[in-house]
């Protein structure tokens, strides 16, 4: 008989926590596992590439806090469900996934998923979300466990009262098909950006948001650009289209070119000569790090969430908000030899094949399913 499982998630866009579900629902076992994901708030742009997996997604629409009709249309699905297991991930479907879990007396077969390191809520624009952070710290021994991508994850949580009965430190898979290295990329991003062919590319992959500090990455390659004149940065996310004014503030026109959101980053990311992630805080574990070294690339990063233990040695780790410092390490890749940027980044491929591929960490996840599941049929 199949496990049924129901992922409950704030919503479906295009980011780390999301992409993940997608990347697990779509690599378990579906002759073990029976699938559904309800979103709390809206569907998002992920929803139709899942349904078109064959995944069924259904939103609760919830507009407003004190509604309490999508809880009790939750309520409703679950008991119509009859899941195994309910997973729940970040913060506000946590906290919901709870109370129907509660009222269905199915808290022994309920999962949280915290996602996110140090965050910090005022910086984020997210005041909201802390008060509710510090209630689920309250309640969290009420799960059956709490589920973490990183081992800072789970230290910053516990100093936030988190006291859930059992830690699962799953960290996040990477399709090792999808993101491998290309040894035409680097002309051919080269080319469509019209740069020399003896650019040194620098990206930052990341959405314009407080926390991925797009101002340390700008400030640094300030610096980096009078050391090393061939360096040239890209801009990948959403809303880094809207640095344009910045990047001419800071005299970078000639330097940063901003591409906005694209969808074709498996392509684009084997063309860089160096990876970065220059995030203030708020990291767990990092997807763009994993996404880098599988495609051969190696990264350097800010000290964040577990970017360091996923690094190891194939890469730099800097402070946060040290511009100084990160421009260094940018340099000292840049001016080595392209033969030792080269063997850095099979290193990092290794590291991932190794560590983090998501057959094996979605093996993890079915194994926790199985465990969780194994009580007493749903309610």
């Amino acid at each position: 008989m199949k496990i049924r499982v129901v992922h409950l998630i704030t919503g479906l866009r295009r980011a780390g926590a999301e992409t993940m579900l997608m990347k697990l629902v779509g690599a378990l076992d579906r002759t073990r596992f029976e699938t559904r994901i309800v979103t709390v708030i809206e569907r998002g742009p992920l929803a139709p590439d899942l349904e078109a997996m064959g995944i069924p997604v259904v939103s609760l629409d919830m507009r407003s806090k004190l509604d309490p009709r999508p809880i009790a249309r939750l309520i409703g699905i679950l008991r119509r469900l009859r899941p195994d297991v309910i997973q729940t991930w970040l913060y506000h479907a946590d906290f919901a996934g709870l109370i129907a879990a509660s009222v269905l007396r199915r808290t022994d077969h309920l999962l949280w998923n915290v996602r996110c390191s140090d965050m910090d809520f005022a910086a984020a624009k997210e005041n909201g979300t802390a008060p509710l952070v510090r209630v689920l710290g309250l309640l969290s021994a009420r799960p059956s466990g709490v589920i973490v991508n990183s081992h800072a994850g789970r230290l910053h949580h516990e100093r936030l009262g988190y006291r859930p009965r059992r830690w699962i430190e799953i960290p996040n898979g990477f399709e090792l098909d999808r993101w491998h290295p290309d040894a035409a990329a680097a002309a051919r991003l080269r080319a469509e950006l019209l740069l020399p062919e003896d650019a040194l590319v620098v990206g930052l992959c990341a959405r314009l948001s407080p926390m991925k500090d797009h101002g340390n990455f700008l400030s640094a390659i300030r610096v980096l650009r009078e050391r090393v004149p061939a360096a040239h940065a890209i801009l990948v996310g959403r809303g880094t289209e809207t640095l344009a004014a910045k990047v001419a503030e800071m005299g970078l026109s000639s330097h940063v070119t901003m591409l906005g959101e694209r969808s074709d980053l498996p392509r684009l990311l084997p063309g860089l000569d160096v990876s970065c992630l220059s995030s203030a805080f708020g990291e767990g574990f990092a997807n763009v790090l994993g996404e880098a070294m599988a495609s051969g690339v190696p990264c350097v990063a800010t000290d964040v969430g577990d970017a360091a233990s996923i690094i190891g040695d194939t890469g730099r780790i800097v402070p946060p908000r040290r511009p100084e410092a990160l421009a260094a390490a940018l340099e000292s890749l840049l001016v080595a030899s392209a033969q030792c940027r080269h063997d850095l980044g099979r290193r990092a491929r290794e590291r991932i094949e190794r560590c983090y591929g998501l057959d094996g960490i979605a093996q993890r996840y079915a194994d926790l399913y199985a465990d969780v599941g194994s009580g007493p049929p749903g309610a």
